[in-house]
Formats: structure tokens, sequence, C-alpha cells
């Protein structure tokens, strides 16, 4: 029997891009679903995800600050894979005390409810490779200073250390992911508010040029199957209890390189080069890869979906689905 066979799921962040594929995998796998998501407009979260697996996965509209709705929703989960989150680099800068609320603020009441109501369930919290700021080597791995270079990095930051925090003295069975650049369809393709893949994929199918900013930078990605992949194994892997890891996925490649490789999966297209505007100049990162070695080695994960194997997958989905996303 599936380890997940009629295991109770609860998904912050359950309609958005990666808490809907979770939600699907793990509804396949014989788990009972919950997805809660405010669908707020900026975040992400869209019905249009769960489309074929709705009847599988129970749906709850609420947001992860409403602390009378979460101190009913955890009771008598097995799992909480915490992902709701305000993922905008840039409107952290504009707006930093939502971020604030969202992102950190709201990642303490949800522990303080669990350790209340659910003690015991396996907490799985999405942060950021974010929190790293600019690398002072490459590749960089899970002992890089943290150095976070906006509000949104800062406050990632704190949403990982009170779940750390909550497992050294609660024991509440926690596990910290720093995703990088995850992408695949149900992803925000509407603006650059999630990825900048996104917008390039809307671009592209819109027949559109899509700009690439600079250019050179190195970065890694990570498909979204192989990022539900390393979720489940952070929230069953008895070596997982009380670490961060690092998910990385594909080879490093510059942005120009990446721009040439989604042209050529989709069989044509265009794209402009430009400079980076200065608002967003001042927190970019510049060149950043994972060194994955870590979840490789103690949990076993290992990525199965190729760079140009995944935008391929990625710009088939969205040439059906394009119009349920803008």
């Amino acid at each position: 029997m599936s380890r997940w066979e009629n295991a109770n799921v609860l998904i912050t962040g359950g309609l958005g891009f990666i808490g809907s594929s979770l939600g699907i995998r793990l509804a396949a796998l014989g788990a009972n679903v919950t997805a809660l998501d405010s669908l707020t407009p900026e975040y992400g979260g869209n019905l249009k995800n769960l489309e074929g697996s709705d009847h599988l996965v129970r749906i709850n509209i609420s947001d992860v600050r409403d602390v009378h709705s979460l101190r009913y929703l955890v009771q008598g989960q097995d799992f909480l894979f915490n992902l709701a989150g305000q993922t905008s680099h840039l409107d952290s800068m504009h707006d930093p005390l939502t971020d604030l609320e969202i992102n950190c603020r709201s990642q303490l009441s949800i522990l303080e409810t669990c350790r209340s109501h659910n003690p015991k369930l396996r907490l799985v919290f999405a942060s950021t490779r974010q929190i790293y700021g600019r690398p002072d080597y490459l590749p960089v791995d899970e002992l890089h200073p943290l150095r976070p270079v906006d509000v949104n990095g800062i406050n990632k930051l704190a949403g990982e250390f009170y779940h750390l925090l909550y497992q050294q003295v609660y024991d509440i069975p926690t596990c910290v992911l720093r995703l990088t650049n995850t992408f695949g369809p149900r992803m925000r393709v509407k603006d650059a508010r999630q990825t900048f893949v996104g917008i390039w994929i809307r671009r592209i199918l819109e027949g559109q040029p899509f700009e690439v900013w600079g250019g050179e930078q190195l970065r890694d990605f990570t498909y979204v199957d192989d990022c539900v992949e390393a979720m489940l194994l952070a929230a069953t892997h008895p070596n997982a209890i009380g670490k961060c890891f690092n998910l990385g996925g594909t080879e490093p490649v510059s942005l120009l390189k990446l721009a040439e490789t989604l042209v050529s999966a989709n069989g044509g297209g265009s794209f402009v080069l430009k400079e980076f505007p200065a608002e967003r100049k001042r927190i970019d990162i510049g060149h950043y890869y994972s060194d994955d070695r870590q979840i490789r080695e103690e949990l076993g994960w290992m990525p199965s979906v190729s760079l140009q194997d995944a935008l391929t997958r990625t710009l088939a989905y969205y040439r059906q689905n394009l119009s349920s996303y803008l």
C-alpha cells in the first residue's frame, strides 16, 4: 500500500502552481487532500489548476492569516505542506508590510496553531534560494552565509527559522526546502510575479518577443514534477526532520542560453536583450546555482526531467490553456 493511502494532507497555497501539482500527485497516490488558498489575485491561485482532479481534492477558500480557519483545518492532518506565500521580490519592496504579514507573521501563526492543535503532523516549508543573497561562491550549498537582498528574502528566512525552532523546541517534525526557479504547467504566466519564465512563455505563445534582462546570469532550474517528488521525500524520509535542503535540478545555464532553448523548444519565436531595469538591478543576485548534493545523498532525490523536456511540456500545456491564466 502507498505511504500516502488515506493519509490526511493539508496544502497551504493549494490552488497555486506548486501546491496544485502536489495536490494532484497526492490524490493520485490515495491521500485525502485539502487545498487551502485565498485566491488573492496577485499570488497565483487558480481554480483551473485542479481541473480534472477537483473531485479528488477538497478546496477551502481561506487565508493563512485567518487563525480561526487554520485552527479547524490542521486538526486531524497527518501532513502539512506549507506553500502559501508572497513570491514577488519587487512587490515585497513596494509593499513590505503585506510581505511581512504573509511570509513571516503568518508562518509563526501556523506553527503556533500546529503546536496547540496538532503537534505531531509532518510539516514541509517551501523556502527560497533568495535567502542566500549574492553568492560568495558557486555552487551555493546549505552552509553559505544567509544575506537576503530584499524584504521577501528576509521574511522567508524568518519563516525558515520559525519552522526549525519549533522542531527543536516543540518536536514538531519539520523540513525546509530552498527552491530555485521552479517552473512548469500551472505556473503564473500573466506577469513575472512568480517567475520570469512565466512571462517568457506567455509572450512566445502570443507571437511576441520576450525580454531577456542582462542575459549572462547563470541559473539552475527545477521542473515542477521534480519539485513535487522532493516534497514527498521531505515529508516522509526520517533524515529530513529538522533540516534544510537546497533544490536544484538542471545544470547551470545562462539566461541567454535559456532563451535560445525556449525558442528551440517552441519551434520558433524571438527575444530581445535589454539592460536590467535599475529598480530590479538593486535586488538582483547575479549568478546563482545550487549545490543540491545534500538532498540527493540524504533523501535519495534525483531530478528526472531535462531542461529541454521541461520547456517542451510547459509550452504544450499553455498552448491548450493559456487563456485560463491571463
